[in-house]
């Protein structure tokens, strides 16, 4: 049986920014990963994200946040926190050694006219987008070089 990778994308806040994550990978890497995205505030699914990853031809409209509470007794190659905050309350991942923070500002915080709130979300977007283009150039030597490496 062939080990894929898994990597989980945590936010202490809402899943916004973690499902964002997950539907890149999904899109950038296709099978090489298994993306998992969790949040600790809301699991839901917000339609602006949804929206503005669209624009991008990233579909997160049935993407599903797992619970955070199950994804700390499982295992990941590589967990990243996707919020200022998570490095203030940062849970344990006790199986994984490849634990990485992107500081992104939380869309669903920002309060305005629509069309404001909508820049923000398309400029998250594009900050989680190069993280993940970055993530994935320096992940896939390992992956290549096998699960011991990962």
């Amino acid at each position: 049986m062939e080990h894929k990778p898994r990597i989980l994308f945590f936010s202490t806040g809402d899943a916004t920014r973690s499902q964002m994550a997950e539907g890149f990978v999904r899109k950038l890497a296709g099978d090489e990963l298994i993306p998992v995205s969790t949040a600790v505030k809301s699991a839901d699914r917000s339609p602006l994200a949804i929206e503005v990853m669209k624009e991008v031809g990233v579909d997160i409209s049935t993407q599903r946040a797992e619970d955070v509470k199950q994804s700390l007794t499982e295992h990941f190659s590589y967990v990243i926190t996707v919020c200022d905050a998570s490095r203030e309350r940062f849970p344990v991942w006790p199986f994984t050694r490849n634990i990485f923070q992107w500081n992104l500002v939380d869309p669903e915080s920002v309060i305005g006219p629509p069309e404001q709130q909508r820049e923000v979300f398309r400029r998250v977007r594009d900050d989680i987008a190069r993280n993940v283009k970055e993530f994935l150039a320096q992940a896939r030597p390992r992956l290549a070089a096998g699960p011991s490496t990962a």
